[in-house]
This record gives structure tokens, C-alpha cells and sequence, in this order.
């Protein structure tokens, strides 16, 4: 794997598990529809899909374009890239650009009708100077689709691990979770932030649609420890089987996986608790002259 988002993407997420992959799925299924919904995507338009990864939405747009429109796919990473022309073949109606979300280089001003962006922001240093380029590269009356998990929500909350109780090693779990504090980025803003990034960014028919859970009930793991334990939680992060050996004594190592094990393997109750949102808006049309 080139670099750490096709490393995550194409192994780490999911531990190049096809189970755990299986697992995952739904959820992917329902954002990508989330924001495709959104996008309003019509036959014709250009459209252009920000950290487009292994190609879920793009692909997806792909299918609402028609003969004469285009998806644009782009991202950070030339090893996704390689990935998604990869699927794309001999399709003339996709084009590839290598650009980060807050310089879409080679993308020119007001050049697509949609954009849509996919748990991508919440990686920008500067989120506001993203929002700004999206703004740039949309044409007058251009629509915006726009997924992020509002990360804050849950860690206000407190973390638990796959969605079960762990209080019997809550010492070891502290220890665990100080192998992620480098991820602060992903988790130091809230649905507020986005609706005044979109309005600082020159965005108007703003709509945001904001879910939280708490505590509701999930169903038992399909996959083991075994499996679950070589996954990271996003492309920033170690996976758990690294951060058990960079915290933990070989000793605590042994009582953390018993205790986990054994209840994944119990099909023990686990519940999440998790704040999503999807927001869509308008790029405006010029000031009429006088």
C-alpha cells in the first residue's frame, strides 16, 4: 500500500477481512445513498466526488450521470486513484485528479454542477479553507452533498470499544486509548461548525440534517477477536492489535483480549452511541447587474 488512506481503505479498516468487510458494508451502503440523495445528481451534470477513496459514491454518481455527464474522482492518494480506474476501465465519463480537499488543484473555478465529499473533511487541519474550495469549484446554482460523523458527540460520551460495556477494564482501556490522542483532528468539531463553515464559505440553501444515538442497541459481532484485533477505526490510527502492544504490559495485554474475547464470543450486549450528519447546500448565483 502506497500511503496511509489506501493502506486504511484497501486493509486496515476492515484487516483485509471479507467478513469484517461484509460487516461494514450496510453502513457504507446507507451514507453513499445519504448523500447521493442529497446531490440531487441529474443526467448531464459534472460531477465531482472530494476524497473519493475506493470510488463508493463516485461510482455511485456514475450510474445518475447518463451517456453525457462526467464524475470527476478525486482524491489525495494515487493508489485509490489506481483503484478506482481500475473499476472505472474504459469508461470515457471518468476523469482522475490527484488533489487534497483543501486545494483541489487542476479542478477550475465553477467547473461542476455537484460535489459530494464523504467523511473527508473531518481530516482538514483548516475545515473552513475546505468548505471554501468546494464553494470555488461549484458553478452558480451547484449543489453541495456533504457526509461527516460528528466524532465530538461520542467522545464527550466516552469511548466504548465496539459498543460493549468494559468497565471491569476501564484501567486498560485508558491505557489503550492514549496510543490514539494523535487523532484530535477528526474529532474537534460539531454540526455547528458546519453549517458556519458552509455560510462563511459563501454557501445559501444550507440544510443539515443531524442524528444522534445514544446507547442503542447494536447486534452481536459476527467476526472474532481475532480478526476485529488487526482493524484500525480510520486511516490516522494504529489498529488495535498495535496500540494493546504500545500501551499495555504483556501481562494487562493477556486480561484486556480475555475480557474482550470472551464476550464477542458470548455475543454480549453492545450498544452505540454516535452523532452523523449530512448537509447539502446551494452555491449562489452572481448578483444580478444593474
Amino acid at each position: 500500500m502506497g500511503d496511509k488512506w489506501s493502506a486504511w481503505l484497501m486493509g486496515r479498516r476492515d484487516g483485509g477481512d471479507p467478513g469484517v468487510r461484509r460487516d461494514h458494508h450496510p453502513a457504507l451502503v446507507r451514507f453513499r445513498d445519504g448523500v447521493l440523495q442529497r446531490a440531487a445528481v441529474r443526467e448531464g451534470d459534472v460531477v465531482l466526488d472530494v476524497g473519493t477513496g475506493t470510488g463508493l459514491i463516485g461510482f455511485g454518481a456514475l450510474e445518475q450521470v447518463g451517456a453525457s455527464g462526467r464524475v470527476i474522482f478525486s482524491d489525495v492518494s494515487e493508489a485509490l486513484l489506481d483503484e478506482c480506474r481500475r473499476q472505472a476501465g474504459d469508461d470515457a465519463r471518468c476523469e482522475f485528479v490527484r488533489a487534497s480537499a483543501d486545494d483541489l488543484a487542476g479542478i477550475a473555478d465553477g467547473s461542476v454542477d455537484v460535489v459530494t465529499t464523504r467523511s473527508v473533511l473531518m481530516y482538514l487541519p483548516d475545515k473552513g479553507k475546505g468548505f471554501r474550495e468546494l464553494a470555488r469549484v461549484l458553478r452558480p446554482g451547484g449543489r453541495l452533498a456533504v457526509f461527516e460523523p460528528i466524532n465530538s458527540f461520542a467522545v464527550r460520551r466516552g469511548i466504548r470499544l465496539f459498543g460493549f460495556d468494559l468497565a471491569p477494564v476501564d484501567d486498560l482501556v485508558a491505557k489503550l486509548l492514549t496510543a490514539y490522542r494523535n487523532e484530535g483532528v477528526i474529532a474537534d468539531f460539531d454540526e455547528r461548525d458546519l453549517l458556519r463553515w458552509a455560510g462563511e464559505a459563501g454557501f445559501t440553501a444550507i440544510e443539515l440534517d443531524y442524528r444522534a444515538e445514544v446507547e442503542v442497541p447494536e447486534p452481536p459481532l459476527s467476526a472474532g477477536w481475532e480478526r476485529l484485533r488487526r482493524t484500525a477505526p480510520n486511516p490516522l490510527a494504529p489498529t488495535y492489535e498495535e496500540a494493546i502492544a504500545r500501551t499495555m504490559t504483556v501481562e494487562e495485554a493477556a486480561r484486556f483480549e480475555a475480557y474482550i474475547k470472551d464476550l464477542i464470543d458470548q455475543g454480549a450486549p453492545r450498544a452505540s452511541t454516535m452523532g452523523t450528519a449530512y448537509l447539502k447546500a446551494v452555491r449562489p448565483d452572481p448578483p444580478a447587474g444593474p
